[in-house]
């Protein structure tokens, strides 16, 4: 609701407050993960974070995409994910490979397709991840998109649809998802999926304001990409001319 404020001076304003801040403080963390991938990546690794596989997760996943594909080599954090349903739309853009370039005159090229990584992909996972959260780190893997680093998944897959109210005003739920994996068979229910490369952080990284599962993303993404470059545009220096070719001489 609207409040009136009293500032120095007595001056008043109105102002609406937020029903709360959580998504200030979300997007303050992002960008705080988002400058440590700049500063040890120097400005070469990209970094998007999706919190779920619901509405919220899909705008933040592509909140900042196109800015971040166009970064030699991507970090996808996975970690906390609340899981949903978007999980094979969100690894529907990380399989994408750059066939092509754009070349519009005057603007910078752009990819064919678009919001495809241009280099090697890192995903992070932890133990807060669940749910589609665990389905789509395990498509990661899968589909050999790059190493994961972090702690092994919630393992919690088989899912529920709707609720049984009782009398006493209770309710239950029953499963009814299972998920069975190619190369997992039945194995992430309740056990979750493993990194490749298992990171975890103490209680005094904590306290320090660390994030080493970061670290180590970011340092086997630049590995990654002293072995495979990222795909850059063509030289325009090479561009055939398509200019259209003088006429022929005129009959005297």
């Amino acid at each position: 609701k609207p409040v009136e404020l009293t500032l120095g001076g007595g001056r008043r304003v109105v102002v609406t407050p937020l029903r709360d801040d959580r998504r200030l403080r979300y997007q303050d963390w992002v960008a705080g993960r988002r400058a440590h991938v700049r500063e040890l990546g120097a400005g070469r690794v990209g970094y998007l974070h999706i919190p779920d596989m619901v509405a919220e997760g899909w705008a933040q996943f592509h909140r900042d995409l196109r800015r971040e594909m166009t970064r030699e080599a991507l970090v996808v954090d996975l970690r906390g994910n609340r899981g949903g349903h978007t999980s094979e739309l969100i690894i529907e853009k990380l399989i994408r490979r750059i066939i092509a370039w754009d070349l519009p005159r005057g603007l910078n090229p752009v990819t064919y397709p678009e919001d495809a990584p241009r280099g090697p992909l890192v995903a992070v996972t932890d133990y807060n991840a669940g749910s589609d959260g665990d389905i789509v780190t395990a498509a990661f893997k899968i589909y050999k998109l790059g190493p994961v680093v972090g702690t092994r998944t919630w393992g919690g897959v088989i899912g529920t649809e709707g609720e049984h109210r009782l009398v006493d005003g209770s309710y239950i739920t029953v499963a009814r998802y299972a998920f069975w994996f190619d190369g997992l068979g039945w194995g992430v229910e309740n056990h979750g999926v493993d990194p490749d490369v298992e990171v975890d952080i103490s209680p005094g990284d904590w306290a320090e304001g660390r994030d080493p599962q970061i670290e180590e993303a970011v340092r086997l993404a630049l590995a990654a990409l002293a072995e495979r470059p990222a795909v850059t545009a063509p030289d325009l220096s090479q561009r055939p001319s398509r200019r259209r070719p003088a006429l022929p001489p005129r009959p005297r």
